[in-house]
């Protein structure tokens, strides 16, 4: 099957200077496109030509096959002298066809051009692709520099058919790709992931059999709040427990922790015990969403100490920093939204992304703790006030 797709081009490099009639003149075939150049790019090619004389020309069409049996039709409109194609699937010879149109809707004969596009984004990730196994499943790692919306998905053995299925769809546009797929258990599982883009290009599979590591959920039941001094002032309802409550929905005061400001500034703090010591591997965090008073940067602490006492244990500390009682077991980022868009915008996508909580890996080589202090550093607008729905702890019980 065929797919025609059609789009107008706006990036252009330079405006006609001819000018051009506004409406048809009845006039017969267009002149063809001249002074034909090819640059190009990785997965793209640029096209420059000449436009014909015609005073009635309306756009170019450029027609090309990115894979078999997939086409696109780009045109551009007269105001421009440029095209650019996009979604090939290889880096070889492919066979452009332009055409003046007028607005008559006649065509001019046709003009080929070859164009050679460099190796498409998504090949490039996929060879840069390093696969490890994790606490509970599988870490993946590779490399986007340009930055270019792709898809990682990772396939399994399915009990049932015995055959590979999607086990996860990982959608992303990050420079440096790196995340964890958790949920098996610790035996020898054979993993595949492939890399696909927007056009429907799909890059080979690479396949891989790893052991996770063993890990096990916290049980939040046996969590407790441990208040201390130096927490935060406590506001509309949001006290320490409603971010072990197992409600990761909810997003009002009363159904997560919120802090607020009060007769002195504290640091952004809540303080709870974990009802035994662990060694944690890695969290799951749930946010309302991007942007106001939700975390950007934040750092966990632990104490392994049975009746830890209170320290000024500030924001940003490198894992192992200890102040008393308490250590640092790692300082964290939270991603940016999955779509690009610049702070304070934000999508459906990137909702259902903090909806469904942001994974965070705690450094190997942190002490096991029996306690968690989490201090939230920054938040998106800058706030001296944080919100946090949920945290689920997994770890390795000591």
């Amino acid at each position: 099957m065929v797919l025609s797709i059609l789009a107008f081009s706006f990036n252009a490099c330079k405006k006609s200077d001819s000018y051009r009639d506004p409406e048809s003149t009845g006039g017969g075939k267009p002149g063809v496109v001249t002074n034909v150049k090819v640059k190009n790019y990785n997965g793209a090619a640029v096209i420059t030509y000449d436009l014909p004389s015609d005073k009635d020309l309306l756009y170019v069409e450029a027609d090309y096959t990115i894979r078999n049996g997939v086409s696109r039709q780009i045109k551009s409109s007269y105001f421009f002298d440029t095209v650019r194609l996009e979604g090939f699937h290889n880096s070889q010879n492919y066979t452009v066809t332009l055409r003046a149109v007028n607005r008559s809707t006649v065509q001019s004969d046709p003009v080929t051009v070859t164009v050679h596009p460099d190796t498409p984004f998504y090949q490039l990730i996929s060879k840069s692709l390093k696969l490890n196994g994790d606490y509970g499943g599988i870490n993946i790692q590779a490399k986007n520099a340009a930055q270019s919306a792709v898809a990682l998905n990772t396939v399994t053995i399915d009990p049932v058919t015995n055959k590979f299925a999607i086990a996860d769809e990982h959608y992303t546009s990050l420079a440096d790709i790196n995340y964890s797929l958790r949920g098996y258990k610790s035996q020898p599982t054979k993993f595949g992931v492939y890399v696909s883009d927007r056009y429907g290009n799909v890059s080979d599979t690479t396949v891989v059999t790893l052991t996770p590591s063993y890990e096990e959920i916290l049980d939040k039941t046996k969590f407790f709040n441990y208040p201390m001094n130096s927490d935060a002032f406590i506001g509309y309802g949001g006290v320490v427990p409603n971010i072990f409550d197992g409600n990761t929905t909810e997003d009002n005061g009363a159904n997560a922790w919120q802090t607020t400001i009060g007769s002195s500034q504290k640091l952004m703090q809540c303080t709870f015990g974990i009802g035994a010591s662990y060694k944690l591997t890695h969290f799951l965090m749930y946010f309302r969403d991007y942007g106001g008073n939700n975390p950007k940067d934040f750092t966990i602490y632990g104490s392994n100490v049975s009746n830890p006492g209170d320290a000024v244990t500030p924001g940003g500390a490198a894992p192992g920093t200890q102040y008393g009682d308490w250590i640092s077991l790692g300082s964290f980022k939270v991603p940016d939204p999955p779509s690009g868009l610049p702070q304070g915008q934000t999508n459906a996508g990137d909702q259902a992304y903090v909806n469904n909580g942001i994974d965070f890996s705690v450094p190997n080589n942190t002490t096991p703790v029996k306690y968690v202090r989490i201090v939230v550093k920054d938040t998106w607008f800058g706030l001296d006030y944080t919100i946090i729905r949920e945290v689920t702890f997994s770890g390795v019980p000591q």
